[in-house]
């Protein structure tokens, strides 16, 4: 129900911009959220969009550097990444649940549906 796309190889200090789609949900009524997790390393929280459309919460990490948006009309949420740094290099999923409550957007577990990830890789 979450397909997402977009990851590729870029050099330090690229861009590139990931997608997910949803099917079978109303993005309105979901928080949907970026996680990546690198090898060896546990899933992190990117960002994440909620029901309402405020201001996108974001890791400190990708705060300045990335934009993570919404189109209801195309059922699809975007995470545009800029100024990309070889730590960025991870598999990127997007997440989507209704009932996460703000306190539960960086844990894995309080997601119930998951894209099948994309990956990213920066390197030169």
């Amino acid at each position: 129900q979450l397909q997402a796309s977009g990851g590729g190889l870029v050099q330090p200090g690229g861009s590139l911009r990931l997608s997910c789609v949803a099917s079978g949900l109303t993005l309105r009524n979901y928080v949907i959220t970026w996680f990546r997790q690198a090898p060896g390393k546990e899933r992190e929280f990117v960002s994440a969009i909620n029901r309402n459309d405020h201001s996108p919460f974001y890791s400190d990490s990708a705060k300045g550097r990335f934009t993570m948006s919404r189109d209801i009309a195309k059922s699809t949420v975007y995470l545009q990444m800029n100024n990309l740094r070889p730590e960025d290099t991870a598999v990127y999923y997007c997440a989507a649940d209704r009932q996460v409550i703000r306190s539960g957007y960086g844990r894995p577990d309080s997601y119930d549906y998951w894209g099948q990830g994309t990956l990213v890789t920066v390197s030169s």
